[in-house]
């Protein structure tokens, strides 16, 4: 013992010791004599074989070549539409990864010519059972976070659609499933059957989420029904899968199972009793906007850790106690979110890979046909249960005025499986309940299906190919004189709040020409797997009255009477799909204009930028490129002194527009129009030309915007207000830029348009230099010099797509 403290106390050049778990005992393992020559460089190191033969280091090489290869063949195969789950079946089953499965990337054909990896990296017996209990514990919080996302209350509070679809989905399967082996012989095991039969027809909400959100289409109306539907059939397919699990204990005693579904029923009921309460607590003791105490997320991580234990001493599974305490927990921030933060990443990148690739790893491929008779039965069960499933939820859906393709793509998505499937049947092979042969065709099975339905669905159902193109142009150009204005104003938080009713307040609704105003509060989605939209005028309940705190637009909607009406919503979604929301929403509303917020942040005073927020801003991109109506991005420098000037009926508030001609310049000058009619607002048309024009050249764009500028040079706009209009020459990019600089001080609002792909003489050379290509090459010549003139900018996209 002296000696090996000895050993352990030398300096630093030395190999460091790794630990090693054998038989109940740690061993430290120094490897000797530790020589270093004058460069610091040993002379004698441990070979990689020797070091392999230790638990640290096998566990490391373990996870490392499962993560490199599992991604490598990920990379292959994306381009072809499979995901990544299948991607990691796929190097398990058609290459194994025991060598003596003869794989072909794992197998010996390629690394398991490799000594150590032949001999000792994933051979059974060296090492394999760590990395797989790492795995199955890792895998047990990763169905815990997906309980956490999942909203329990959303089956007993969505519509009537989703619950039956969600019956639908299950019974048929099971009865079609039940029925399909009664021609087989008796010596196939009647457990094996009902329980194969059950989870083929479960339809999981943790996987129907994941592949949604693969495809993009989590925010759509189809998706947002196939996860009320799943959460109905989910919880309806756990009740089921446990209650038959107990029943395996009928045969040796009826009292027994009692015993068992008693106490499971007396466990569930404590854990919603006593749990929930518990959380909200947390959530009470959590100040407002603070972080989660890490105490509290130790704790409930023991919880989960804990009732794991507990149900596995029942003879259920250990995952089953996580996941009730994952959907006693709230879902969203703070307490769901925090959870989902710390974990997820990790939980879902490194332990749901190893245990995908353990769990695949123990199919043997040669065991399909190894029963005749059992893979007959699994082939019979496994289509027959699909196509029910299938039928079923096309009939629910196609019934329900689901249009034909539509339908398919929704009945796929339920019928698709994952990994919640497959941790069910390792689980039940593991109890003996289902043979090598049945296990086998069922991963087949389930490998085959994520393979190949996302590539259907995908090719079926794809509403961003649809740019939400409208039959009709919804712009402000083409608004009649007596139609009402509406407008979605989208906000992020209350700091857009103000600026957005700023903007509103200069357009000056009459009782010919109305204001409908759509306001959406857009949150980022964490914490939970289904998005939320919320109508504020159906809801009043304490989720919501948070919310609305935030889109206070009632002292504007009074201001005006019943000239101005407001609708606020609020929706909580990924931000990669939130102008699926807006462009949605503005479609269904007829809107002629959306309000969009920059997304920069200056200031009270104007003079330092105070946050850049890029998830916005590549919102700002999404719906410029699809959205079915006009659009204005904001440019809010944060200056406030002109806010009081409209609050203050007797100031004036200056409003200039720069004027190019084309398409998205008629149209802001179409706006700027319509806030001459307010009484307070000075508007100046700034009119840049080059010499070409000044020579009378005459095409269509030019005869529009001299029409559009017709009256405005007759002063025959607005009710009263001063008119300026003013030409300036400009030949090149910087004679433009000197106007523009020249001008900026003069005005609390400059509108232009965006004029993005509009090549002219007077914007030469500026695209070179454009920092925010979403404003047009002005709006980011004024953006730049916010912190000089502090004006803010309004640019104007007139409605791209009409059908």
């Amino acid at each position: 013992m002296a000696d090996l403290m000895k050993s352990m106390s030398m300096d630093l050049a030395s190999p460091p010791p790794y630990l090693s778990y054998r038989n109940g005992t740690v061993a430290v393992c120094i490897f000797l004599p530790p020589k270093v020559n004058s460069a610091g460089i040993w002379l004698n190191p441990a070979a990689p074989s020797e070091i392999l033969r230790f638990s640290l280091p096998l566990l490391e090489a373990q996870l490392l070549v499962i993560f490199s290869i599992t991604h490598l063949v990920y990379a292959i195969l994306k381009p072809l539409g499979v995901t990544f789950f299948a991607s990691q079946m796929f190097v398990c089953y058609l290459f194994p990864l025991s060598p003596c499965n003869a794989g072909v990337i794992l197998g010996p054909a390629v690394l398991g010519r490799i000594k150590p990896f032949n001999d000792i990296l994933f051979k059974p017996g060296s090492g394999l059972e760590i990395v797989e209990t790492i795995a199955t514990f890792g895998f047990s919080i990763f169905l815990f976070l997906m309980a956490v996302k999942m909203d329990v209350r959303e089956a007993f509070t969505s519509t009537r659609r989703a619950k039956v679809i969600g019956i639908a989905s299950l019974l048929p399967p099971i009865v079609v499933g039940l029925n399909a082996y009664q021609s087989q012989s008796d010596k196939l095991c009647i457990m094996e059957r009902t329980m194969g039969t059950t989870i083929e027809s479960l339809s999981s909400f943790s996987v129907i989420a994941w592949l949604l959100e693969d495809l993009k289409i989590g925010n759509s109306e189809l998706g947002r029904l196939a996860l009320s539907s799943s959460t109905v059939c989910n919880l309806f397919a756990l009740f089921i899968i446990n209650v038959v699990g107990l029943s395996r204990h009928l045969h040796q005693s009826t009292s027994l199972f009692v015993k068992d579904l008693g106490v499971a029923v007396v466990f569930v009921t404590l854990v919603f009793v006593t749990v929930r309460p518990l959380m909200f607590w947390i959530i009470r003791e959590t100040p407002e906007g603070g972080p989660v105490k890490g105490a509290h997320i130790v704790f409930i991580i023991m919880i989960a850790i804990g009732c794991s234990i507990f149900t596995n001493w029942l003879n259920q599974s250990p995952f089953l106690g996580a996941f009730l305490v994952g959907l006693a927990i709230p879902d969203g921030p703070p307490l769901g979110s925090a959870l989902v933060d710390k974990f997820d990443c990790f939980a879902r990148g490194v332990f749901l890979v190893a245990y995908v690739t353990t769990t695949t790893m123990k199919v043997n491929p040669k065991n399909v046909y190894s029963d005749p008779e059992r893979f007959k039965f699994s082939i019979i069960f496994v289509v027959s249960t699909f196509l029910a499933k299938f039928i079923s939820c096309f009939i629910a859906s196609f019934w329900g005025m689901m249009p034909f393709r539509d339908a398919s793509a929704f009945s796929l998505i339920m019928s698709s499986k994952g990994v919640v499937e497959l941790q069910y049947f390792a689980g039940y092979r593991g109890v003996k309940i289902l043979s090598e042969s049945t296990f086998s065709v069922l991963v087949l099975n389930i490998l085959v299906n994520a393979t190949i339905l996302p590539i259907i669905v995908k090719f079926l159902y794809d509403p961003v190919s649809k740019k939400y193109a409208g039959y009709q142009k919804r712009n402000l150009m083409h608004l009649k004189p007596d139609a009402e204005l509406r407008v979605l104003a989208c906000v992020h938080g209350s700091e857009s709040v103000r600026a957005i009713i700023d903007v509103l307040d200069l357009t000056c609704p009459t009782k010919e020409s109305p204001n409908v105003i759509y306001v959406l509060h857009m949150i980022e989605l964490v914490g939970r797997d289904s998005p939320v939209f919320i109508a504020h005028q159906k809801h009043n309940n304490k989720l919501v009255s948070s919310y609305e705190n935030i889109l206070d637009f009632n002292p504007y909607e009074e201001k005006y009477g019943g000239l101005v009406t407001v609708n606020a919503f609020t929706t909580i979604s990924l931000p990669k799909l939130m102008h699926e929301d807006i462009c949605t929403m503005a479609l269904d509303n007829q809107t002629s204009l959306v309000l969009l917020p920059f997304h920069k942040k200056w200031s009270l005073d104007g003079s330092v930028v105070e946050d850049e927020n890029s998830m916005i801003r590549n919102l700002n991109f999404s719906v410029l490129h699809r959205a079915p109506c006009s659009i204005g991005i904001l440019v809010d420098c944060g200056l406030h002194s002109w806010r009081q000037k409209l609050e203050n009926s007797f100031s004036s508030y200056s409003i200039g527009i720069v004027f190019l001609g084309g398409n998205d310049d008629q149209e802001a000058l179409t706006l700027a129009k319509r806030m001459s009619n307010d009484p307070r607002v000075n508007l100046t048309l700034i009119h840049l030309i080059s010499d070409q024009e000044s020579e009378n050249a005459v095409d269509w764009d030019t005869m529009m915007d001299a029409e559009m500028l017709k009256d405005f040079k007759q002063n025959e706009v607005g009710g009263g207000c001063n008119l300026t209009y003013t030409q300036a020459i400009s030949n090149n990019g910087k004679q433009t830029a000197n106007i523009i600089r020249s001008i900026t001080d003069d005005y609390d609002l400059v509108i232009v348009g965006r004029r993005c792909g509009v090549d002219s003489v007077q914007t030469a050379g500026l695209s070179e230099w454009s920092e925010y290509p979403e404003l047009g090459v002005i709006g980011d010549l004024l953006t730049s010099m916010v912190l000089d003139s502090r004006v803010s900018v309004l640019v104007v996209q007139q409605q791209l797509y009409v059908g």
